[in-house]
């Protein structure tokens, strides 16, 4: 069938793409393949064309392909010509008999829906090529385009083809394709066949296939030579240089188009008289030697500038000679006598009846116009003389160096100018080969206006400035430092961060002798406390009660008051145990209550009771520096006895970045 060849075809594209360094084309392994498919030869075993693997696997497939092809053509011919595949059912069960046998059935089938008026496109899940040659012999059974059918048949067919939705020719609800186009998997749609992937063409030997959608086209393979194109009829035309201006003709020059060339030949066209030599330069004719007898006879040809004149016959003398002082004989000039010779300060050597010049080096004899000429050694040795540029002049050549050279003394060559001798940079120059560049020392950049001028970099200013420094950056030429506060800090080794000076410890804070000092970010604190009446001062932060005797009023009062510092930055995350607290011992059933009593303006803290005490939290975000005294109250009941601690807390919330410490 048709479709393998596609299929086994497209797998040769596929397979030459990858081995495109063959001798012989996988085209022409496919052809043979083919060829000895349709000889029905052993496609596992067949002689090699080629010792490539991959042509080896496109003969098989090929030859495959077009057995398989005549196999099943074979059964839709026994179901068109005896209507019953009876014949293959008694048969050996070969592979060649079942595909015989599948074709011929699949065939029966597109027949039988074609009696029965159904639609050719069959929708039971058989095998992909059953489908198609149901569908072949389906189509194939349709009555001729001459019989005119029924007008409910005409309405039938027309709504099949709707319900076909077919993308370009639909016959009884079955679609179709125009030329160059197959059916797609799908039914419906229509692909481009490439013809000259599966071979269909009829491009000759020379002429290369190239596809086109619904078709193809050849062009030739060989080039049409200089001087042609190939036209999109693949002929090959002369091209116009002239009407392109693809010419290389000079300004005086005209150019004149010839078969697969031009030429160029002068504007200035020479009077009579006159005759263009090859630099277009108009020449004297000498009518009296290039013209067959122009006087008539008896008279004598004397050739004058653009014409001539005759007279009667007297002594005359050639060009080059002139007559002798008796007036009877021509005898030689001698052009190269005098100061002012006919060669213009060249070697003259005289000549009978002419002359030659010996030109000095440099200039070449013009055999036209008898005169040296300036030798272009630039023109007619590009390249070979100066390594940079070449300047024609008389009788010489002058070369010279581009910019950032200079040059050698061989006159040549050209030498790398050093320019940072000069030095062009405001700070730090490096010669490169044929220029210079400038750089900077660290802490300056290079300017943008001229490139040369250093200018300093603002580290503070950078996007990075702000993260330099700790507190506040200060640019200085070429660098920067940074500072800390006035108080409270000091500028820590690495030059960049600073650090809180603990006044407490250095002895630098104004504490009196009855207070404590207590250190802070950026600062201390002078603290000292009472203990209230009934109480006794134990320890640096303790007071405890006196005994009560038994005095109700007295046992309400706590046992014991212990003051504690504590400072954090302001901003730390919320929630944050801050403080825990709870008896130094545990007993079975105690009791435990924690209760702020005090001090907690704009309800900053919580406290929370915990297994065996308490905690105190910070619920809500501080934003600003700010003191609190927080009073906290635990109460432990055990063995029925009541105990009240008291815990005044002194916090002290400090600023969450050094940069706000100012604003203390």
């Amino acid at each position: 069938m048709d479709l393998y060849m596609i299929v086994l075809l497209s797998l040769c594209g596929l397979l030459r793409a990858q081995e495109t360094t063959e001798t012989i084309s996988l085209d022409n392994c496919c052809e043979d393949g083919k060829k000895r498919g349709l000889e029905s030869q052993d496609c596992s075993s067949l002689p090699l064309i080629s010792e490539s693997t991959t042509c080896r696997v496109v003969q098989e497939q090929c030859c495959s392909a077009v057995l398989e092809d005549s196999i099943c053509t074979s059964g839709i011919n026994m179901a068109k010509d005896q209507s019953s595949c009876d014949a293959l059912l008694s048969g050996s069960s070969t592979c060649e008999t079942k595909t015989t046998k599948m074709c011929c059935e699949c065939c029966l089938l597109g027949r039988a829906l074609q009696d029965q008026g159904l639609s050719c496109e069959l929708s039971l899940p058989v095998v992909y090529q059953c489908g198609q040659v149901s569908r072949s012999c389906c189509v194939d059974k349709q009555p001729a385009h001459g019989v005119q059918p029924s007008k409910g048949d005409a309405q039938n067919t027309e709504d099949q083809c709707k319900a076909a939705g077919c993308a370009q020719r639909c016959l009884n609800g079955t679609c179709s394709c125009l030329d160059g186009f197959k059916l797609k998997t799908d039914g419906k749609h229509c692909e481009d066949i490439n013809e000259c992937l599966l071979g269909p063409h009829h491009c000759v030997t020379g002429e290369r296939c190239i596809n086109t959608l619904g078709s193809y086209r050849c062009q030739r393979e060989i080039s049409c030579g200089t001087g042609y194109e190939l036209t999109d009829n693949n002929k090959c035309k002369d091209i116009d240089e002239c009407d392109l201006g693809t010419h290389n003709c000079a300004a005086e020059m005209e150019c004149q188009n010839t078969a697969g060339s031009f030429r160029c030949r002068p504007r200035m066209q020479c009077a009579a008289g006159f005759i263009q030599d090859a630099l277009g330069s108009c020449i004297d004719i000498n009518e009296c030697v290039s013209v067959t007898g122009p006087c008539p006879g008896g008279q004598m040809c004397f050739n004058t500038v653009g014409s001539f004149i005759c007279q009667r016959h007297s002594v005359t003398c050639g060009r080059g000679y002139h007559l002798n002082a008796e007036g009877t004989r021509c005898v030689d000039i001698d052009e190269c006598a005098g100061p002012d010779n006919s060669c213009d300060g060249h070697g003259c050597i005289n000549l009978v009846g002419s002359y030659r010049c010996e030109c000095r080096t440099g200039f070449i004899f013009n055999s036209i116009s008898r005169s040296c000429e300036d030798i272009n050694e630039c023109r007619n040795y590009p390249g070979r003389l100066c390594a940079h540029k070449c300047e024609n002049i008389l009788g010489s050549y002058k070369c010279s160096c581009t910019a950032g050279f200079k040059l050698a003394d061989d006159g040549r060559n050209c030498d790398d100018v050093n320019e940072c001798e000069s030095s062009p940079c405001s700070q730090e120059c490096a010669n490169v080969y044929g220029s210079y560049q400038c750089y900077c020392r660290r802490g300056y950049q290079l300017s943008d206006a001229d490139g040369i001028t250093c200018e300093d970099i603002d580290e503070c200013a950078l996007p990075t400035g702000g993260h330099i420094c700790s507190y506040r950056c200060h640019n200085t030429p070429g660098s920067f430092h940074c500072t800390c506060p006035a108080s409270g800090y000091t500028l820590a080794a690495n030059g960049r961060s600073c650090q809180d000076i603990d006044e407490c410890l250095t002895g630098t804070h104004s504490c009196s002798e009855s207070e404590s000092c207590f250190n802070i970010q950026g600062g201390f604190r002078c603290l000292s406390f009472d203990c209230p009446a009934n109480y006794r001062r134990s320890g640096d932060t303790r007071c405890e009660r006196l005994s009560c005797n038994e005095s109700n009023e007295c046992m309400a009062l706590p046992v014991r008051i212990t003051y504690y510092q504590l400072t954090f930055p302001a901003k730390i995350p919320v929630p944050t145990d801050l403080f825990r607290m709870g008896p130094s011992n545990t007993a079975l059933g105690d009791d435990i209550e924690v209760a702020i009593v005090d001090g907690n303006r704009d309800g900053f803290f919580a406290a929370k009771r915990l297994d065996h005490g308490g905690v105190l939290v910070l619920q809500k975000p501080i934003a600003r520096p700010q003191d609190f005294q927080i009073a906290l109250e635990m109460k432990l009941k055990r063995f029925g006895h009541l105990s009240i601690y008291l815990f005044k807390i002194r916090l002290f919330v400090t600023p969450d970045d050094i940069s706000n410490a100012i604003s203390q």
